[in-house]
């Protein structure tokens, strides 16, 4: 669904840009059969007066205008009301924020699958905190002893699990970040009138979002300024920062947790067995 939807919105922008080509190229289709006809009539009233001339009879119709001309002209009239000559921001700020939601994705799975290859660690912890006597704490170690290299963990699996938390920490910021700046629609205003002033196109312009001063900035090829919407709170009710119990109250709520290892138990997670209802 999210691809799909990212590429309706790159579809809607080339829509939007042909707008403007489509009305340039019917109506100079039509002036340049005008044109034509001008030349025509010209030369007609030359040899016309001075009889030194003839035409075969048919030169006429190659200067008419055709009903598919003036239909497709027409239309081009009709549909430049919606075209936007300064570019759709809302669209783009949503393609930013798609893009990002793919890399929070491909994320998402080196995660999982680094979390996969560590998570014989928590077998370990289940057996050591259920064992309840010495023969039982002896069992625990025989265990790891005959499985030593498998449990053990490795300093490059560690590095990929940390980097991919901060990965889709990151893709998952920026990609809201958009996301609510689109659907805030004074947010829009606002940077649209900057796009405006800078005489360029959302396209044309440098949309970022930056973690340090909580907001979402455009910078312009045309001008060093930057307009700004701030995500705390100053801006047009765009309040957004959360503390670090609720993100993680929202996590405990979620399917990708609720589905994970922790949330159930080992032989759940890797054997589908022993698993508690959610």
């Amino acid at each position: 669904m999210k691809k799909t939807i990212l590429s309706l919105l790159v579809l809607s922008s080339v829509a939007q840009s042909s707008e403007y080509v489509d009305l340039i190229n019917t109506s100079s289709a039509i002036v340049d059969q005008i044109d034509k006809g001008i030349k025509l009539v010209g030369a007609a009233q030359e040899y016309g007066h001075h009889g030194d001339a003839l035409s075969d009879g048919t030169v006429s119709s190659t200067a008419h205008i055709s009903s598919e001309q003036l239909e497709a002209y027409n239309s081009a009239l009709s549909n430049i009301s919606t075209y936007q000559p300064f570019g759709d921001l809302q669209a783009v700020l949503e393609e930013k924020a798609y893009t990002e939601l793919d890399m929070l994705e491909e994320a998402v799975g080196v995660f999982t699958d680094v979390v996969v290859d560590m998570i014989a660690v928590q077998e370990v912890a289940e057996k050591a905190e259920t064992a309840a006597s010495p023969q039982e704490e002896a069992d625990v170690q025989t265990f790891v002893v005959e499985n030593e290299e498998m449990l053990t963990i490795t300093q490059e699996e560690v590095e990929t699990y940390n980097q991919s938390i901060d990965d889709i920490e990151t893709h998952a910021n920026t990609a809201s970040a958009f996301l609510a700046v689109a659907g805030n629609e004074q947010a829009v205003e606002f940077l649209e009138q900057g796009i405006e002033n800078a005489n360029t196109t959302a396209e044309q312009t440098n949309i970022f979002y930056n973690a340090e001063s909580q907001w979402v900035a455009m910078g312009y090829n045309t001008t060093r300024n930057l307009t700004a919407v701030y995500l705390n709170g100053q801006d047009f009710g765009l309040d957004l920062y959360v503390s670090e119990a609720d993100i993680l109250a929202v996590g405990s709520e979620s399917e990708f947790y609720q589905t994970g290892p922790t949330a159930q138990n080992y032989n759940c997670f890797m054997f589908g067995t022993d698993c508690m209802e959610l």
